[in-house]
């Protein structure tokens, strides 16, 4: 079992940055593909971004491409989400997601293809 837990949001104004942070714990917490996900009020879930267990390969959703960053130190287990250039239409709860992957070069993109969720951490941009 891996649990999951985002930290780094926060309030911001238009044009700031963040940078979320995903921290896994628990036996078999390595060897895990990581996923980024969002929910807006009133919107479905949808996919952010995802990292392979090397690292070596990352995916994104074309619309966010070049403002979203995602990275990860599996010396402590984290995944990093960069957010740069906020727009208010980035404000959702955001989620990290994990899924063992034994090749090491996994990458998904469907919700449905992870077993772990963090609980989310919430990211408000004010105009």
């Amino acid at each position: 079992q891996v649990t999951l837990v985002e930290s780094g949001g926060g309030l911001v104004q238009a044009g700031a940055s963040l940078r979320l942070s995903c921290r896994a714990s628990g036996r078999t917490a390595s060897s895990n593909a990581v996923g980024w996900f969002r929910q807006s009020p009133g919107k479905e879930r949808e996919f952010v971004a995802a990292i392979s267990w090397s690292g070596r390969i990352t995916k994104y959703t074309d619309s966010l491409k070049g403002r979203f960053t995602i990275s990860r130190v599996n010396a402590l287990n984290t995944v990093v989400l960069q957010i740069n250039n906020l727009n208010p239409e980035d404000t959702a709860v955001y989620y990290c997601a994990s899924v063992w992957d034994r090749s090491g070069s996994g990458t998904y993109t469907r919700s449905e293809d992870y077993h772990n969720w963090g609980q989310g951490t919430r990211v408000t941009v004010s105009s």
